[in-house]
């Protein structure tokens, strides 16, 4: 009879006649025999109804720290991240109990928009991961394409993640920037000829000679230089004959002054003007004296060379005064102005400060850089600074209070910027703020956090990648 237990129909009454029939030892050991088979069904029953449970517990399940829809029953690594997948933190062998989350569907692991109601492999012979109901109906954020999420203590060892709490402190005040030193453009000096000559001899022969006002240069042999000397010369006794004649001594004035302007305007020294005058004898060479006390960043002449009017033997620069080039960038313009202070330190002089002052802001963009030119002039009486050396600027601004956090608490993505609040429980939310001043490694937040709040300062890529994960789990949905 169909559904009847074979173990019941043994155990139905024989007819009496057979039974007189059997002997005593036979029903003895018919019996025992079904004593046997009916305790082994009990046992197999026993064995088959707890089988399960055994297996649930033994079984170890392995999920990314990450992305916990990514479960295994085997150590691996994460196919969306490449993180180690680590066991499972519920019961003794790390299995989830599956009473606490419910199953909404199945996805690819390389493909999310690739789902099904049931497990499945993808076209590369992966097994779907389980998307559980709990990461489908994550909490609505704030910030469109993210969501928040929920990381276990465990977890957030595991990845490294530290928070920060968002805190007042000055914005707005001093700022470090780079800067390099250039020579003052305004204490460059060229020396040029105005006569045509020869060179005799050269008393500044290198570059990078330091040179005194008043310091020969080079001596200069000019055949108009020589003829204007006499021009000086007989002006000078044409204008002494005429006082001894007593004619107007004003006639041999305007002579004598011709003829000594046409020698000042060659750059013959002063000195060799009243040599001249004194001993009536025109010098076969001209020497030419430095005009400034600096070195010299320029030499273009040696002896027997030949110059003539418009040529440039030499040029001295003043080091006395240099330029420091500071590079302030767009959002640094705000607080930069001329006049305020400065202090530039050097690796190479690291127990010296020199204070200068902001005295020009270039008012081009540089396309390159993205940078502003900020000249902050400093004294250099002893050379220390030199030009082409590279310093750390500080800018000494008016300071102001403001909501401050760490500089890597804050994700930028595109044209957004984007910080992770710690909720509790777990919980972080990502939340859009507006920035204002830098302040070394920490930055303003104008708009988006209260004073207090703790935000995400490492780890907080990690999280971004899975509430973007999570966001976009949400809007696929089930199939």
């Amino acid at each position: 009879m169909k559904g009847s237990d074979p173990i019941a129909d043994r155990l139905q009454p024989v007819e009496p006649t057979h039974a007189r029939r059997r002997s005593p030892v036979v029903v003895a050991a018919v019996a025992a025999a079904l004593g046997l088979a009916v305790g082994g069904a009990g046992v197999w029953l026993a064995v088959h109804r707890a089988a399960p449970v055994a297996a649930g517990e033994a079984k170890a399940r392995y999920q990314c720290p990450m992305h916990p829809a990514i479960t295994s029953d085997q150590p691996g690594t994460c196919p969306i991240c490449g993180m180690k997948l680590v066991a499972g933190e519920q019961g003794s062998s790390g299995a989830v109990p599956p009473g606490d989350r419910r199953v909404a569907f199945y996805r690819s692991p390389m493909d999310p928009r690739q789902t099904s109601s049931a497990p499945a492999k993808d076209q590369m012979g992966m097994d779907y991961v389980a998307v559980y109901a709990d990461e489908v109906n994550v909490n609505p954020a704030p910030v469109k394409g993210l969501a928040t999420v929920t990381i276990n203590p465990a977890r957030q060892q595991l990845i490294g993640l530290r928070t920060d709490a968002v805190k007042r402190g000055d914005v707005g005040g001093s700022w470090r920037t780079v800067a390099r030193i250039e020579v003052d453009q305004t204490r460059v000096r060229k020396i040029n000829a105005k006569v045509e000559g020869f060179v005799e001899r050269v008393f500044v022969d290198f570059v990078g000679r330091p040179v005194r006002r008043g310091e020969p240069l080079f001596s200069f042999y000019s055949p108009s230089l020589l003829a204007a000397q006499n021009e000086y010369l007989l002006a000078l006794d044409t204008r002494q004959a005429l006082a001894q004649s007593g004619s107007l001594s004003s006639n041999g004035d305007t002579l004598v002054s011709a003829a000594r302007r046409k020698l000042e305007l060659w750059d013959v020294p002063a000195t060799e003007l009243a040599r001249l005058e004194q001993t009536r004898q025109p010098a076969k060479s001209l020497t030419f004296l430095s005009p400034i006390s600096g070195v010299v960043t320029a030499k273009n002449i040696v002896e027997g060379a030949r110059i003539g009017p418009g040529d440039s033997p030499y040029e001295i620069t003043d080091l006395g005064v240099v330029w420091a080039m500071a590079d302030a960038y767009q959002t640094d313009l705000a607080r930069v102005r001329v006049g305020m202070g400065a202090t530039l330190t050097m690796a190479s002089f690291p127990d010296r400060h020199f204070e200068g002052t902001v005295q020009f802001i270039e008012p081009l963009l540089d396309p390159n850089s993205r940078t502003v030119k900020v000249h902050i002039h400093f004294l250099n009486p002893s050379g220390e600074l030199k030009p082409e050396m590279f310093g750390e600027v500080e800018l000494k601004g008016s300071a102001r209070e403001g909501l401050v956090i760490p500089l890597d608490a804050v994700v930028r993505s595109g044209t957004r910027d984007v910080v992770f609040v710690a909720l509790g429980a777990g919980e972080f939310q990502p939340q859009l703020v507006k920035l204002g001043a830098r302040v070394a490694e920490q930055v303003e937040v104008v708009e988006g956090l209260d004073e207090g709040q703790l935000v995400v300062t490492r780890a907080n890529f990690l999280i971004d990648s899975e509430s973007q994960l999570r966001a976009s789990l949400a809007t696929l949905g089930p199939p």
